[in-house]
């Protein structure tokens, strides 16, 4: 009674393959978008945060994740863990992954 048919359902086969490519085309547009936003400043920050970690050198202060500010007192070269000293006399090894950023160094 208040429906009327719908006549343009016979032309919908003919617009099924440009909708699927127009789908398909939007898809990669969104991808791309992804990508380029959110995806690569991630990847590079995160190449700029291990090259800092490779980079830590004696004298240099850090903040750990867990949030305690400590001065490097040894670190070797290609190995994980370094030696930090927290507080006057008291020092620990922490694992150079533990390291969220490097506050200054000292020269």
């Amino acid at each position: 009674m208040f429906i009327s048919p719908a006549f343009a359902q016979t032309a919908g086969t003919a617009a099924a393959g440009s909708s699927l490519g127009g789908m398909v085309l939007q898809l990669l547009l969104i991808f791309a978008i992804f990508y380029f936003l959110l995806i690569r400043p991630q990847q590079k920050r995160l190449k700029e945060h291990e090259a800092r970690l490779r980079a830590i050198k004696r004298g240099d202060k850090v903040i750990t994740g867990g949030g305690i500010i400590a001065k490097i007192v040894e670190a070797k070269e290609g190995e994980d863990e370094i030696k930090a000293e927290i507080a006057e006399g008291v020092k620990v090894t922490i694992s150079r992954a533990t390291v969220r950023e490097v506050i200054s160094e000292e020269k």
